[in-house]
């Protein structure tokens, strides 16, 4: 991807690092959006899923505070007015794309007219992310002025570690939720484990292979085996077994 810039790279590493080192997945989607902001002049950044059976969908938005529970009704209302972004999608398009590309008349769109009052933008891109079967997912942005060739160029680069960011908050949220410390109770201790080891980890607990644990993950099996030798070091163990059962013992996984 010719045209990139050394500062484009330290963009995308800080983006990397804000996702892999931070241990609250729900804070992480807040910080990828300021990230965004500042690398793209972005004015609104909004993390979507679409429910395709149920015609409807649910997101997360930021402008740049965080636009609450009404950004939802937004998404619901664009997937009932068939907003192009939504249909480039469901028409399989997975490249990043700006809307002047898919939207022949876009500033007489009433599209157009909702984003420009409500937010100030005049124009979006849309980044497509990997979905799960019946639902769409999208990072869209929006701001004053149309997207350049050498932002797109940037965008296309950034798309795999969003997805990536995706799918690790996702499992982190989940795992999470399996290992919940009674109320009241001592928080289980870490082992100085990072939130990307804790998210390989708990997927070993649960039986899945290295190879399993990339495709969950949307990583290679190298990747994964690199995690776990760090997994491995911390907890003082030397193989997947004695690795699990001391998370367990610990009270590290479920």
């Amino acid at each position: 991807m010719s045209g990139l810039h050394a500062r484009d790279y330290e963009r995308m590493l800080d983006l990397v690092m804000a996702v892999m080192e931070h241990d609250d997945p729900d804070s992480v989607w807040h910080l990828m959006a300021g990230h965004l902001q500042e690398a793209l002049g972005c004015d609104t950044v909004i993390f979507a899923g679409i429910r395709l059976a149920e015609r409807t969908g649910y997101a997360q938005g930021w402008a740049p505070d965080s636009m609450g529970p009404a950004v939802s009704d937004v998404i619901r209302r664009r997937v009932q007015q068939r907003h192009p972004l939504i249909a480039y999608m469901e028409a399989a398009g997975a490249d990043p794309v700006s809307i002047t590309q898919i939207c022949d008349n876009w500033r007489n769109s009433s599209w157009y007219s909702e984003a420009r009052r409500d937010y100030g933008t005049t124009h979006q891109l849309g980044v497509p992310l990997l979905g799960f079967p019946g639902e769409l997912r999208a990072v869209s942005l929006g701001r004053r002025g149309d997207f350049t060739a050498h932002e797109l160029a940037f965008t296309a680069r950034v798309q795999p570690l969003l997805l990536r960011a995706d799918r690790h908050v996702r499992e982190l949220h989940r795992l999470r939720g399996a290992a919940t410390t009674p109320a009241g109770g001592p928080s289980p201790p870490r082992h100085d484990l990072t939130p990307r080891e804790l998210t390989v980890l708990g997927l070993l607990a649960e039986g899945l292979t290295a190879a399993g644990i990339g495709r969950r993950l949307t990583i290679s099996p190298h990747t994964v085996n690199r995690h776990l030798e760090k997994v491995y070091r911390k907890l003082g163990t030397n193989n997947r077994v004695s690795a699990v059962l001391a998370a367990k013992r610990a009270g590290i996984v479920p």
